[in-house]
């Protein structure tokens, strides 16, 4: 059985964690599946290849999508590139996990719900399952938007929304909502690696910039001149009450870059943080005595992880997540004055450790939930 896992790569650390926690589960429950993986400029041949990827080979170009034409190919021909050159196409593809985390809705262009909606028909079509794992949805209020993500749900195996909104988007546009459902991210199951080789960040202030806050994508447009200060703020804080405090860069060169701003307007020396795997920046946001996160990743590894963390956040998705875990208050909004950033700050920071024992016994509820995903998952494989 071969599987495709869409939406991954390895720059951005969530969608990294998203692969692994879906490859940890497959390998515990069908080791004998085979993987595949589609290029990307953020998911190298060398990268692709370390997971025991096979190539997926794809004909698809913005509205031009010519992947129809690989079952016209004899399955001894496939079998044949598969067997040499380690490459599939759609037409080899048994099961498609859609981990895209937050791709389809009015932020993003209609070509891409356009592409899915045509791949979904297909997979339908061949009797093959294609699943929606657990991400954000919507809104959908375009024409082109709201007719490709109607098409795309309607014929998905399982849709699995990630919070109220989400699937409330979803079931406006279902007729029969028997296989969407709500679930939390399932990055929660998945546990970081060793921590020892990370114990100098232990009991640090970790501050996890995002630079799509800086961008039009964010609506909230008072960030835009905002957003850095208030980073600084927090930081400033934090050191002169003797907290070591260190920038963790969670995606890339365009998070990368902003950390090095960031850190060239304190008025102390900071460690700018690369870790090489979604792992890593698991394993020291556990270690974490707060977290400041504009990632959505970070926030949940760090309160999946009874890691009370202080966050801003550009999307709905946000604001639902620290919903459930009962901490809205930790979601620093738009024109906050630099007082109740000062005690936010200073409250989470005095009792951290209460946070933390609270935050785990939320944790393990919705864990409980992220089990229920994969044995509806796992049924429709099987």
């Amino acid at each position: 059985m071969i599987i495709e896992i869409k939406g991954v790569q390895f720059e951005n650390k969530g969608a990294e964690l998203m692969l692994q926690a879906i490859l940890f589960k497959l390998k515990n429950e069908l080791p004998n599946f085979e993987l595949c993986l589609e290029h990307n400029v953020n998911s190298p041949y060398s990268k692709r290849v370390k997971v025991d990827a096979y190539q997926k080979l794809s004909l698809k170009k913005n509205v031009l999508d010519l992947n129809f034409i690989f079952y016209l190919f004899p399955k001894k021909f496939r079998l044949y590139l598969k067997n040499r050159f380690g490459i599939v196409s759609e037409a080899d593809v048994d099961v498609l996990l859609d981990a895209s985390g937050f791709s389809y809705g009015d932020q993003w262009s209609d070509t891409i719900l356009k592409q899915t909606s045509c791949e979904v028909k297909r997979f339908k079509k061949k009797g093959k399952k294609y699943i929606f794992m657990p991400q954000s949805f919507g809104p959908f209020t375009g024409t082109a938007n709201k007719k490709s993500a109607k098409i795309a749900f309607e014929n998905a195996t399982l849709v699995f929304a990630r919070e109220l909104p989400s699937y409330n988007n979803v079931a406006k546009l279902v007729k029969d909502q028997k296989h969407v459902y709500k679930s939390p991210d399932f990055t929660n199951l998945i546990e970081p690696v060793n921590s020892i080789k990370f114990k100098e960040y232990e009991n640090s202030i970790v501050l996890i910039p995002n630079s799509k806050m800086l961008s039009s994508k964010n609506k909230q447009t008072w960030w835009h001149d905002n957003y850095e200060k208030t980073f600084k703020k927090i930081a400033e804080l934090a050191y002169s009450k003797g907290e070591n405090v260190i920038l963790l860069n969670h995606s890339g060169k365009e998070d990368k870059a902003l950390c090095e701003k960031l850190k060239s307007n304190l008025s102390f020396s900071i460690e700018v943080v690369e870790p090489s795997n979604a792992l890593e920046v698991k394993a020291i946001i556990s270690l974490a005595k707060v977290v400041v996160s504009s990632r959505f990743h970070g926030c949940v590894s760090a309160l999946s992880q009874g890691v009370p963390c202080i966050a801003t956040g550009w999307s709905h998705k946000y604001q639902e997540l620290f919903k459930d875990y009962r901490c809205e208050s930790m979601l620093l909004k738009e024109h906050h004055d630099q007082e109740s950033l000062l005690k936010l700050f200073f409250d989470t920071l005095q009792a951290h450790q209460k946070y933390k024992d609270t935050l785990k016994d939320i944790s393990q509820s919705y864990k409980q939930e992220s089990e229920l995903m994969w044995k509806k998952i796992l049924n429709e494989i099987s």
